[in-house]
């Protein structure tokens, strides 16, 4: 009987720090890197879907890279454009660049690290060929 005990012990035991290493809470750079991915996607769907308003084909791009100090300038940007009030769905990006650029600048500040400062790579982003093997 003992035996059996230590071994169903111990196989929780394992089972719960398996359990609580995917439960750890997101660090900052995690949040960040999603959030930006998120902002990207939902901006392209927004291009790509039959806006209601024509204001919509006016807005600045929106390709983040977090690891480009010009980003925050991008997210600024963005947020100030004064353009697309009425339209909800750009309502909603504002407000998760504006969420984005907040965590970035008070929350993460000391844990972020910029690779570069290239402004134009923003404007103009180099797409990654697919690998076709």
């Amino acid at each position: 009987k003992l035996p059996a005990m230590k071994m169903l012990l111990s196989l929780i035991a394992l089972l719960s720090a398996a359990l609580s290493a995917n439960a750890a809470p997101p660090t900052c750079y995690s949040r960040v890197l999603s959030l930006s991915k998120e902002i990207t996607e939902s901006f392209k769907e927004l291009q790509t879907s039959k806006a209601e308003d024509p204001c919509v084909e006016t807005l600045p791009r929106l390709y983040l890279d977090i690891h480009n100090y010009c980003v925050l300038a991008k997210l600024r940007d963005f947020v100030a454009y004064p353009r697309c009030e009425k339209v909800l769905e750009v309502s909603e990006l504002k407000e998760k660049a504006r969420s984005l650029y907040t965590i970035m600048i008070s929350y993460c500040r000391r844990d972020l690290v910029f690779l570069t400062d290239d402004c134009s790579a923003l404007e103009n982003p180099v797409l990654t060929p697919i690998d076709p093997s």
